[in-house]
């Protein structure tokens, strides 16, 4: 699966790779050329990235977003025309801890697309995070990279944005720090309000258990207790021993619910389901909005579902 995946991807690489190499990169402003307003172009790696600049960005740029809506940023890749869209971009965010490191396909998009991860106009989300980190065997020590899940986080991301489009259009400054400002103050009340919510759980039923182990920062931010089939999405996953460890730790508990994440697979946990008698009684988002117009089509959206979903499903 992994030879085929790199194969896949090496190949759209080599069909594109001239055409970027050739493409003559035009510097862009929002400001106005003929007499129209020419957008900042940007590249955001997945979903939550790109709802979260837009947020920022409002009207001035245009955001073309790479993983698509429910699917596995962690490992993903890229068609040409993301390959293309890289090398015109005027600015590129990306999650970092680890997200985007599947097959190297981030970094191989920046090399052919001729943008550097060290500097502008390549901007770390995550920048300021704490990181926390993976226990699982062969992860150890890798960055846990789900920390858009504590909202306090969020708001980290929201102020990279704003620094990141200031650096790339100065002149529009003024706009980015005010649509920044409105947002984070939407962010830490919401923050505020989960705090509150789930302080009404009784501590000892406030344990998440989830597909993958994408809760640690939710989890610390909120005062759960975060258990999971596999730690982190990629190849190996789902197998016998973690089903039988998950399994064992459910019955040792008393787990009352499972919780089934919208971009995982559902086997595993229904499996689980089945093996010890516990109902999976909520779906979540992790590392995907919803699609537009439906349930956490949003970072603010996804977040409230969860929040909604968690509580009421504990507290039955």
């Amino acid at each position: 699966m992994i030879k085929k995946s790199l194969l896949v991807l090496s190949a759209a690489f080599m069909a594109i790779f001239l055409l970027a190499a050739c493409s003559g990169k035009t510097e862009r402003s929002s400001s106005s050329t003929n007499g129209k307003e020419q957008k900042i172009q940007v590249v955001t790696t997945y979903s939550i990235v790109y709802d979260i600049v837009k947020n920022v960005g409002g009207d001035l740029v245009e955001i073309h977003s790479l993983a698509p809506i429910g699917s596995n940023p962690h490992e993903y890749d890229p068609l040409p025309v993301d390959i293309q869209k890289a090398t015109d971009a005027d600015a590129i965010f990306y999650n970092g801890l680890n997200l985007e490191a599947g097959n190297s396909w981030f970094d191989r998009l920046l090399e052919t697309a001729g943008k550097d991860d060290k500097d502008a106009p390549v901007f770390l989300m995550s920048k300021g995070v704490e990181p926390m980190y993976l226990t699982s065997k062969g992860n150890e020590g890798e960055e846990d990279p789900h920390a858009w899940l504590d909202i306090r986080n969020g708001i980290k991301y929201a102020e990279n944005a704003r620094d990141g489009l200031i650096k790339v259009d100065p002149d529009n400054a003024d706009v980015y720090k005010k649509n920044a400002d409105e947002y984070i103050t939407k962010l830490q009340e919401l923050h505020d309000k989960a705090v509150e919510e789930f302080s009404k759980i009784p501590e000892e039923e406030r344990v998440l258990v989830t597909s993958e182990g994408a809760f640690k920062y939710f989890s610390a931010a909120y005062g759960f207790q975060a258990e999971y089939i596999w730690e982190i999405n990629q190849e190996n996953q789902g197998t016998p021993d973690q089903i039988t460890r998950i399994v064992n730790l459910i019955n040792e508990k008393g787990i009352k619910g499972l919780f089934l994440e919208t971009s995982i697979d559902a086997r595993s946990m229904e499996a689980v389901s089945a093996e010890t008698g516990v109902p999976i009684i909520g779906k979540i988002f992790t590392d995907s909005l919803g699609k537009p117009g439906e349930d956490g089509d949003t970072y603010i959206n996804m977040m409230k579902w969860n929040m909604k979903t968690i509580k009421e499903g504990l507290s039955k």
